[in-house]
């Protein structure tokens, strides 16, 4: 094979590491939009992505064994259509989502893997298969051509695309533009390829061209692609922090941020309800904090002229559309905040007569936060005297299932710890009051006496909140209900058996059958092969580690999940370098980086039980990127005790993928919903002490 060649499959490595990583990260942001996604979502797809790629390892494992010819030529096909194909698969998953699904509704647990896997399979499986392939082009000439060049081209692209991604793209274009931008330097690449190969025919050209059409396709149709089944898409944003889409449908202008319903122009109960439940706690209200804002709350606020209104939304984008589409008006005192909520009450002097929450029930970490022990915490030291704190979960009819009955009373005894009175009134949503003075339920009389006039409350507030009602609602508050905090979040749990009790599931059967799959397949692993499964088993872990840090302590993953993911890729390249400069030094070296890791997972837990919330936003990716270097160090060193053979070179980029794969599943699933931040943590240093023991008992 010529020098010109050799270079020309590297650059298609590194191009295929850029665009799969941005293409990975559109992803998953598609899905979040489209199944009202949680980061269980997202564990799902990292899943799915992994365990294909494996497969797709495997594959090309399998098809040199049956003497496949390795073709440069073959590979430049394939990575054409690579280049291509992403735009297909986020129309596939943006035309299916309500074809295989009824409309609206909301998905389980094994309906969401299903779909995933099969939407993620056809690129999954081809990048997957690559990166091995390339390396059995490139030693058709070259027989020891090291398989770690390899692997640290792939890092090097990979880094590339997650830097590409989280600091241009995510905040230029839209998702099928970032696709299309990340696929040119393949396809270029590809042609480059064919050009060494002196094979730069009209074939190769019109494929590239063809290539460029469907990613030229994908970016014409987006908006198309994202039309309501009913009314009309009014507009389109992809935000820094999520998609905001406006659907109108006759007078009815509904906002929606990933697929979740934000704001209406026509639900004035809920604005009433959110307003004067509250408020008519209060004797002279004078100062609110209005936490996110259901459309018509603000004009309901102007009843009781209130000296100053701080509205506090994270995302600038969702203000300017409130605003814009007439669901929420200007007032005299209003004061717009932009800022996480959370960090703006940990930062102001400001105390308040009432701080209202209006956020969806805690199915995400990210709402959780305003769920927990330390929320409210921070919410009782800024009220005023006489003061009242006020949010909502779904509410019942007449029976609340057991699982429903958990997740109030851990939010009962969260609220109780700190709260002297906390009240619950039912109806279309379960409403908390929280106060340090007596509450009442005679909330029309209050109105009446101030002279507020209402439309809902008043007329149908006894029929609806009878006193036997709100007495029954509060008596069935289980006491022992362990309280929602945020190293341990109860409520995620709840919230997470109530996704499978929905649907009639279980995440037993799954989990089980995967612990078979990965038992199994560890008995075909020598050791060094299982420490390469460990230590991706622990990166991935790590990943979600500090994903679910970040939702839980500052509260944007969408906007940081590509910062997140470009941290631990970075990680991998600095590291891989190291193990392959010091690969001769073999099994020290794997006990050192053992070690090392956990270390790194104890200094965590330590930093999460002294500081907690406090701990600045640079502290988890510094340590996401150490543990990426050392695991990253750990491949080429088992690559060369393994041996360095195209076999030896697949089973340990199928080992290490098949790791990552179970482990982004069971921490997820399992770990952090079960047992927290520092079960997780101490979870992920058993799997490593496992590793250490085995490759340090031999010989």
């Amino acid at each position: 094979m010529k020098k010109g060649t050799e270079s020309a499959v590297v650059r298609v490595v590194v191009a295929t590491g850029v665009a799969s990583v941005a293409t990975q990260l559109v992803t998953i942001r598609e899905y979040l939009a489209q199944f009202q996604g949680n980061e269980f979502v997202i564990a799902l797809i990292l899943f799915n992505w992994l365990i294909l790629g494996g497969f797709g390892t495997l594959a090309a494992r399998g098809a040199m064994g049956l003497k496949m010819p390795a073709s440069a030529s073959c590979l430049g096909w394939i990575s054409m259509a690579l280049a291509a194909f992403p735009a297909i698969q986020i129309h596939a998953i943006r035309g299916l989502r309500d074809t295989v699904f009824v409309l609206g509704s909301s998905v389980g647990f094994y309906q969401t893997l299903g779909f995933t896997f099969l939407t993620l399979a056809p690129y999954g499986l081809m990048v997957g298969f690559v990166l091995p392939y390339s390396l059995f082009v490139l030693r058709k000439r070259h027989p020891t051509f090291s398989g770690a060049r390899i692997y640290i081209a792939d890092n090097l692209g990979d880094a590339a695309g997650g830097a590409l991604f989280a600091f241009v793209l995510v905040h230029l274009v839209t998702p099928l533009q970032a696709v299309s931008v990340a696929g040119l330097p393949l396809i270029a690449a590809a042609l480059g390829l064919f050009h060494r190969q002196g094979r730069m025919g009209a074939g190769a050209v019109i494929g590239a061209l063809a290539a460029v059409g469907v990613l030229a396709a994908g970016i014409g149709f987006e908006s198309a692609s994202l039309a309501p089944a009913s009314g009309v898409l009014a507009h389109y944003r992809e935000s820094r922090h999520g998609r905001l889409v406006i659907h109108r449908d006759g007078e009815q202008v509904t906002l929606f941020e990933d697929g979740s319903p934000v704001s209406s122009s026509h639900h004035p109960a809920l604005a009433e309800e959110a307003v004067h439940y509250p408020l008519a706690q209060v004797d002279r209200p004078r100062r609110v904090l209005v936490i996110s804002a259901e459309g018509g709350m603000m004009a309901e606020l102007a009843k009781y002229q209130l000296d100053a209104v701080d509205y506090v939304e994270l995302n600038p984008d969702v203000t300017e559309l409130l605003f814009r589409y007439g669901m929420i008006r200007p007032i005299s005192g209003l004061r717009v905040i932009h800022q996480d909520a959370r960090a703006f009450l940990a930062g102001t002097d400001s105390s308040y007569d009432a701080i209202l929450v209006n956020l969806a029930e805690p199915s995400t970490f990210q709402v959780n936060r305003f769920f927990t022990g330390r929320f409210h915490e921070l919410a009782q030291a800024h009220l005023a005297p006489g003061g009242v704190l006020s949010f909502a979960m779904d509410g019942f009819d007449n029976y609340l299932a057991e699982p429903q009955r958990q997740a109030l009373s851990s939010l009962f005894n969260t609220a109780a710890s700190h709260f002297k009175e906390v009240l619950l009134l039912p109806g279309e949503r379960t409403w908390f009051l929280c106060a340090d003075h007596r509450l009442t339920t005679d909330i029309p009389a209050r109105l009446a006496a101030r002279g507020i006039e209402t439309r809902y409350v008043s007329r149908y507030f006894y029929g609806n909140m009878t006193g036997e009602r709100v007495d029954r609602l509060n008596g069935l508050m289980d006491r022992t209900t362990p309280v929602n905090l945020d190293r341990t979040p109860y409520l995620m749990r709840l919230m997470f058996d109530q996704w499978f009790a929905k649907f009639d599931a279980s995440p037993t059967v799954f989990i089980g059958l995967l612990g078979i799959f990965a038992l199994v397949y560890l008995m075909t692993l020598r050791r060094e092969a299982f420490v390469l499964f460990s230590t991706g088993f622990a990166t991935m872990g790590v990943e979600f580690l500090v994903i679910f840090a970040f939702q839980i302590y500052y509260g944007y993953i969408y906007l940081q999940i590509g910062l997140i993911v470009t941290v631990f890729l970075a990680g991998l390249l600095p590291g891989a370098w190291i193990g392959e400069r010091f690969c001769h030094r073999g099994k020290s070296l794997m006990i050192m980086t053992d070690v090392l890791l956990i270390g790194l997972l104890g200094l965590v837990i330590l930093a999460i039980h002294v500081v907690g919330d406090s701990l600045p936003v640079a502290f988890f990716l510094v340590f996401g990127f150490a543990v990426s270097m050392t695991c990253g160090c750990q491949f080429p060193v088992a690559l060369y005790r393994i041996g360095g053979d195209g076999v030896a070179a697949s089973k340990s980029f199928s080992a290490d993928l098949m790791g990552a794969a179970v482990g982004s599943l069971v921490t997820s699933v399992v770990m952090m919903p079960y047992f927290g931040l520092v079960g997780t943590a101490m979870g992920l240093m058993a799997v490593k002490l496992v590793s250490l023991f085995l490759i340090g008992s031999k010989t």
